[in-house]
């Protein structure tokens, strides 16, 4: 949970294969949760996901601390924002699951680097050149170019996926104005807390029964959402999260994969252009924020999904 760079060792070939297996299984846990939302409500199975997202990170937390010793945050609003955050945007990542291929889907909330640039100018007073302000114009057309006419439909299903990423741009920068006043453990306990409770609070009206094989189903995303963050946190262990996150664009791939073989939706020609020059503009952004060493805290990779 905290890190320690004066006494770790770095394998970092180790941490990137790790960061690629993490990847895909939560790209697994993105597909069995879109076959399930064809049939139950996105904030039921928000709801159950979150609970076993919710008792591995209090199970981190307090293996660190006592509950009461972690929830002592010095900015104690800013943290109940970013949980609320987090857990909001998963909302709306599921609303998008339910109605966009994974493909797309994955292709439009990589552009969540590129807005991360342009909030940080304002909550966190960053300046950013020229370089990085045309790479995140050229990010944002390439997205433009996956929802063009004729392209992915403009719909709700769209407009769910650009929230959700622009929320988890601001939870990204949230979290690294708390990380200079907070632990990583205090971050941690405020997200799994706000997240159980929004998750629940709002889940619970919208509950249906499930039949033994779809439980089994949800048992089976709760034990890739624990296992994909366990594996994040050994990655994060061993490199630090500027060097592995990169290698999260590997989730396009995968879900254009996934995509074909689970739901035979393919993604034609031009969008997987546009899809290409978002990524590049991403790698592009990140390149510079880690020649300006922009911290990326990692909580911010142990908390994507």
């Amino acid at each position: 949970m905290t890190s320690t760079p004066q006494t770790r060792t770095d394998n970092v070939g180790r941490a990137i294969l790790l960061t690629i297996v993490t990847v895909g299984v939560f790209g697994v846990q993105d597909a069995m949760s879109k076959t399930l939302m064809q049939n139950y409500s996105p904030f039921q199975i928000t709801m159950m996901r979150y609970w076993g997202f919710a008792l591995f990170s209090l199970f981190l937390v307090l293996r660190q601390a006592p509950l009461k010793q972690a929830l002592r945050s010095k900015v104690p609003v800013w943290q109940v924002l970013r949980g609320s955050l987090l857990i909001i945007e998963i909302w709306f990542f599921a609303l998008a699951l339910q109605r966009v291929p994974l493909g797309e889907l994955q292709a439009i909330s990589l552009v969540y680097p590129l807005l991360v640039t342009l909030f940080a100018i304002p909550i966190l007073g960053e300046k950013v050149g020229i370089f990085r302000f045309a790479a995140v114009g050229a990010g944002f057309a390439g997205a433009l170019i996956i929802v063009r006419p004729g392209g992915l439909p403009l719909d709700w299903g769209v407009g769910f996926a650009l929230i959700s990423a622009t929320l988890y741009a601001i939870y990204i920068v949230v979290t690294r104005k708390v990380s200079g006043k907070d632990s990583a453990t205090t971050s941690m306990a405020y997200t799994g807390l706000m997240g159980l409770l929004l998750s629940s609070t709002v889940g619970v009206f919208h509950w249906q029964a499930m039949p033994w094989s779809d439980l089994l189903v949800v048992l089976a995303i709760v034990v890739t959402t624990c296992l994909g963050h366990g594996l994040m946190i050994f990655a994060l262990s061993m490199a630090p999260a500027s060097t592995v996150q990169p290698f999260n664009y590997f989730s396009l791939p995968w879900a254009i994969l996934l995509s074909v073989v689970i739901f035979n939706d393919w993604i034609d020609p031009v969008s997987l252009v546009g899809a290409g020059i978002v990524v590049a503009a991403g790698l592009v952004v990140m390149a510079r924020e880690r020649i300006r060493k922009v911290p990326v805290p990692d909580a911010v990779m142990m908390d994507r999904e």
